[in-house]
């Protein structure tokens, strides 16, 4: 859930209405896209992350892929122990 610690970063130490850019090199689970919808709904701000396979840009709590990576059978959440 490191993407969490570096959104929660970003909006500390940025300006209001700035874009933050995360890399992360592991497959973003479920809830995390879930988290992070929610982050742009209430921060008014767009979060664009690439993980693993692809890139996320979510704005106003809605992410590119269409919520396909949370429908897509990834149970992947907590290292493989599920949430």
């Amino acid at each position: 859930h490191n993407e969490k610690l570096a959104i929660a970063f970003g909006l500390i130490n940025t300006h209001p209405g700035t874009t933050l850019r995360i890399t992360n090199n592991l497959r973003m689970c479920p809830d995390c896209h879930s988290t992070v919808k929610f982050i742009t709904r209430i921060s008014h701000r767009e979060i664009i992350l690439r993980d693993a396979n692809r890139f996320h840009h979510f704005r106003d709590g809605t992410c590119s892929c269409a919520d396909y990576w949370n429908l897509s059978g990834n149970r992947e959440c907590c290292n493989g122990k599920g949430s």
